[in-house]
């Protein structure tokens, strides 16, 4: 007979478990929709979506238009986080840097991260 905690600690893993099936199914079925797309016809632009805040970066653009699974990630993400994203790739000041925020937003989104890592939030909102 299972105990009252273990009842409860079995059902939040169950709840946590629905939970990352559910953000990988999105993630899966946003990169059906985007790959799709993409086949209909090379040149059609894909609307992707911005921040709250900040608009999309040229270069933010570029990088998550040509990888696929980073999209899919990035239109999963609310648009707080979207936001806190833009902001955190543009605040550098070096262009290499800031080069190197934009491969990390897509290479972070892939991982499964939400927010930048370490970033105290976006001052402008």
């Amino acid at each position: 007979m299972m105990t009252r905690d273990r009842r409860q600690q079995k059902s939040v893993t169950s709840q946590r478990l629905r939970q990352k099936l559910r953000h990988r199914q999105l993630i899966e079925n946003g990169l059906r929709v985007v790959l799709s797309n993409q086949m209909l016809d090379p040149m059609t632009t894909v609307r992707i979506s911005g921040g709250v805040v900040h608009d999309l970066p040229a270069d933010l653009r570029k990088a998550l238009a040509s990888d696929a699974k980073a999209l899919a990630a990035w239109e999963g993400i609310t648009p707080l986080s979207r936001n806190e994203w833009i902001c955190w790739a543009i605040s550098v000041k070096k262009d290499e840097t800031r080069r190197q925020h934009v491969e990390r937003v897509c290479s972070d989104l892939k991982e499964g991260m939400r927010r930048p890592c370490c970033w105290p939030g976006c001052p402008h909102r």
